[in-house]
């Protein structure tokens, strides 16, 4: 009994390490961006990187990013993975900005830089923006749950359709006639110092954030990456729910293309390439599992900032700014490399939780076989 006694008091002090191992993520990844931080202000020349100014560059060039992959977060917990985020952001900056410059003004009056319907222009802007960015997540959860199509061919399949549409659209080349007062008021503007852009992108994350873990809707999500058939036999409607998943993905991607329309006062073709890349690699980065049933916002946040971090520092330190993506990249391979050693070793633990019978589970109490019965 002592000897019994003791091997589950063992088991018990594993269960409890590899449990405290899952929760301890984010402080490891957010060691890990304090670090990078420290390590760029000790060696950037004259403090130009430990700045409020620097600092704020940051929070500006994650704050697209960090849309994305808050929408990827959720997606990739519910067991899915979606790779046309970066074209819905062309797609949805295309209608953005052919709606805000064709009824803000006539090609004669834009080209005087007078808007006399700016309002307008902007409203439908923003709306348009937004509703061409959800359409397009629609029908990649459409398509990818009716259609019985895995998420990744569907995804990389509406990636080529949104971006061509947009070249259609435009014939190629950036969208003019965006009336400046867009981008004064919200792509550079500020309220107490902070950009828009920030602020903006901090509402959103934290609505996601509170829905992903305060409500039930977050909950279902969470069931479904963990075991789909389960929550199916539970009463949740898992094809609706992932199509609003891809969905919500599509509405994140509009938000960012209205922004970036009124960020730099055009909608850009050829920007936006490694859009995707860089979401999935936050959130992965952040510890949300590939296989789905695992991930946190606040360590997608975190794991936003880091790529965001590299690339401002080797700027700053006079790196060739394609190391960024060497290092993102060797990150997010250790990052899925660590979500697949600690999956182990709790699926590990957890089995030998279990408690034995004394008997084979496939014999009965005469030792007789129950297949042998059949």
């Amino acid at each position: 009994m002592a000897t019994t006694s003791r091997n589950n008091s063992v088991v018990d002090l594993r269960v409890r390490i590899a449990r405290r191992l899952l929760s301890s993520t984010n402080g490891l990844i957010f060691a890990v961006l304090i670090g990078l931080i420290a390590i760029f202000s000790f060696l950037s020349p004259d403090q130009r990187f430990f700045s409020a100014t620097n600092f704020t560059a940051i929070g500006v060039d994650t704050a697209e990013i960090l849309l994305l992959a808050a929408g990827e977060t959720y997606i990739m917990i519910a067991g899915g993975i979606d790779l046309s985020c970066g074209a819905f952001v062309v797609f949805s900056a295309v209608i953005s900005a052919e709606l805000v410059g064709n009824l803000s003004a006539t090609a004669d009056q834009a080209a005087a830089l007078v808007f006399p319907h700016l309002l307008l222009g902007i409203s439908a802007a923003v709306v348009g923006g937004i509703l061409a960015g959800s359409l397009w997540g629609w029908i990649n959860g459409f398509i990818a749950i009716r259609w019985k199509v895995p998420p990744f061919i569907v995804t990389l399949g509406t990636l080529g359709m949104s971006l061509g549409a947009a070249q259609l659209i435009t014939g190629g080349l950036n969208v003019p006639n965006v009336p400046p007062a867009f981008q004064s008021a919200f792509g550079i503007g500020r309220i107490w110092g902070i950009p828009w852009m920030v602020i903006i992108s901090a509402i959103v994350v934290s609505i996601m954030w509170v829905v992903l873990h305060q409500t039930r809707f977050g909950l279902r999500t969470y069931a479904i990456g963990s075991n789909a058939e389960a929550a199916r036999r539970a009463g949740i409607n898992v094809g609706r729910h992932l199509i609003m998943l891809y969905t919500l993905m599509g509405l994140m991607a509009g938000i960012v293309g209205v922004l970036d329309v009124a960020r730099f006062d055009t909608a850009s073709i050829a920007a936006h390439t490694t859009d995707n890349l860089q979401a999935i690699a936050a959130a992965a980065i952040g510890g949300v599992s590939l296989y789905g049933g695992k991930g946190r916002m606040s360590g997608t946040v975190i794991g936003a900032f880091i790529p965001a971090v590299l690339r401002n520092g080797f700027i700053i330190l006079g790196f060739q700014p394609y190391w960024q993506e060497v290092a993102v990249g060797g990150v997010l391979i250790l990052a899925v490399y660590i979500d697949q050693v600690r999956r182990r070793s709790v699926g590990a633990v957890v089995l030998e939780e279990q408690p034995k019978s004394e008997h084979p589970p496939s014999a009965d109490r005469n030792g007789v076989g129950n297949d042998s019965q059949n």
